[in-house]
C-alpha cells in the first residue's frame, strides 16, 4: 500500500512539473495572455480540469515556485533556534539557497531575463506577484506570532514580517535589475550574500527600535 501511494505521489509531482514546464515554455515563447489553459492541457495531453486541479489559477502555472517559497519560509522560521528573529531565519534560508544557486535566492542565469520579461509584459502576473508579497507577509506575521505564543499577529509581528519580506524582495529585485541591464550574472551573484546580510541586518535593527 505504501509503495503504491508513493508511486501515485511521484506521478502527481511529475505531472505537475510537466504541466508547469510546458506552460512556462509557451508563455516565454508567446506571452502569458496569448496562451490559454486549454492549449496547455492539449499540449500535455490532459484535460483542462486536470490543469486546474494542480494549479487553481492560470498565474500559478508560471509562478509555481511561490508555493515552494512559502513552504521553505515556514520551515525556516519554525526550525530556527531560540532568539533568532524572522530576519535571521530568512537570511539563513536565502544564503543556503544562494549556495545552491537556487532561483529563489536571486541568483540569475542570463536566461532568466526571458522569465522576467513575461511578468513585465503581463498585468495579470504583476498583480499576482504583488498579491503574493502580501500573502508572504501575512504568513510570516502568523509564524512570528506563533513563536511568541500569541493567538494572532500584533503590530510588532506585522511590522517584523513586512521588514523581513522587504529585505528579501529588495535585494532579489536589485539583482534581477542588474542582470536585466546586462551585467554579468556571476558578478551580480557574488554581491548578493553581502547585500542580503546588510538588508536583513537593517530589518532587524528597525524591528528592535520599536
Amino acid at each position: 500500500m505504501g509503495v503504491e501511494q508513493g508511486l501515485r505521489e511521484r506521478k502527481k509531482r511529475e505531472t505537475r512539473r510537466l504541466i508547469s514546464d510546458v506552460a512556462t515554455m509557451l508563455f516565454v515563447e508567446r506571452g502569458f495572455d496569448a496562451v490559454t489553459v486549454a492549449e496547455i492541457a492539449a499540449r500535455v495531453g490532459v484535460a483542462p480540469k486536470t490543469v486546474f486541479n494542480y494549479f487553481p489559477r492560470k498565474e500559478d502555472l508560471f509562478l509555481d515556485r511561490l508555493e515552494e517559497l512559502s513552504a521553505m519560509v515556514t520551515a525556516a522560521v519554525r526550525g530556527s533556534g531560540p532568539g533568532v528573529g524572522a530576519p535571521g531565519a530568512l537570511l539563513a534560508l536565502v544564503l543556503d539557497l544562494l549556495a545552491q544557486r537556487h532561483p529563489l535566492s536571486g541568483y540569475a542565469e542570463p536566461g532568466y531575463v526571458h522569465f522576467w520579461q513575461v511578468i513585465i509584459d503581463s498585468p495579470a502576473l504583476q498583480a499576482r506577484v504583488r498579491e503574493y508579497v502580501q500573502e508572504l507577509e501575512g504568513l510570516l506575521a502568523v509564524l512570528i506570532a506563533e513563536r511568541s505564543g500569541a493567538a494572532e499577529p500584533d503590530f510588532r509581528a506585522r511590522f517584523a514580517a513586512a521588514a523581513a519580506v522587504s529585505a528579501y524582495r529588495t535585494v532579489y529585485l536589485d539583482g534581477a535589475r542588474r542582470v536585466f541591464a546586462g551585467e554579468d550574472h556571476e558578478a551580480v551573484a557574488a554581491d548578493l550574500a553581502s547585500q542580503y546580510a546588510r538588508a536583513f541586518d537593517a530589518a532587524q535593527r528597525s524591528i528592535a527600535a520599536l
